[in-house]
């Protein structure tokens, strides 16, 4: 039996890059697959090629960030897959820019994507949870929570205030059976990040992390499928590094 037999799991923001890589990586592993994402055709090509692929899949086009949208892709979800098992919070908006550039309109949208969408996944996970199982909350936190990356300031902020989160989370929810942990992807080339960083760039990161390399989005998809996984069941309120060493080489 896959680690993840029939199970009900959502992850936003997955119509592409790491939340495409982690949802076809754990239907691989047997779980039932909600695709959300406020591009709803690239949700379901994701959904589309899992299912091609022998898996099971929904997908749904919403916008994460708005609390009644998210509640009812949730409520959707639940009544196509079952009760949910986890949540994966991985819907953000990435710009990098200097401090005095950031817009207020820039700021709304990103703050939106990146972290009220990680309240909202974790309203709707509470309200269609299975509750005779232990429940999991993913949310994903960056290494520059941890560095002070020039131009990443809403970014930055955003991804700190996760980390924070997960600690609160992982307390508050822990005595109702419910593990809350995050990671920390480094530097993975995906579509999200081409137009902020070049191939060029890459390269150089490469050089400066610890493996020489940067990561892919399976590394990405492994790191995430061990903390929802029953041997990490006593893994709670964790910030897992998945970074090739950057947060600890500083």
């Amino acid at each position: 039996m896959a680690r993840f037999d029939g199970q009900p799991i959502l992850i936003s923001g997955a119509g592409r890059g790491l939340g495409e890589g982690i949802a076809k990586h754990l239907a691989a592993e047997g779980a039932i697959v909600g695709i959300a994402d406020i591009h709803g055709e690239t949700a379901l090509q994701v959904a589309e090629a899992i299912i091609d692929d022998g898996g099971r899949a929904f997908s749904y086009g919403a916008d994460c960030g708005k609390r009644d949208e998210f509640m009812q892709l949730a409520a959707d979800f639940a009544k196509d897959a079952g009760p949910l098992r986890a949540v994966i919070n991985n819907a953000s908006v990435l710009v990098y820019e200097p401090i005095e550039q950031v817009t207020e309109e820039t700021l709304d949208t990103m703050l939106s994507a990146g972290l009220k969408s990680v309240f909202w996944g974790v309203q709707a996970f509470l309200a269609h949870r299975d509750e005779n199982q232990q429940g999991n909350i993913l949310n994903y936190s960056s290494p520059v929570a941890y560095r002070g990356r020039p131009n990443t300031g809403a970014y930055t902020t955003i991804k700190a205030g996760i980390a924070g989160l997960t600690k609160v989370l992982a307390g508050e929810l822990g005595p109702r059976n419910i593990r809350v942990n995050a990671i920390a992807p480094g530097s993975v080339p995906t579509p999200a990040t081409e137009g902020f960083v070049t191939a060029e760039q890459y390269e150089q990161r490469a050089k400066n992390i610890p493996l020489r390399r940067n990561g892919t989005p399976q590394d990405v998809a492994q790191a995430a499928a061990f903390l929802l996984s029953d041997e990490a069941a006593f893994i709670n309120g964790a910030m897992l590094a998945v970074d090739g060493g950057i947060i600890a080489a500083g």
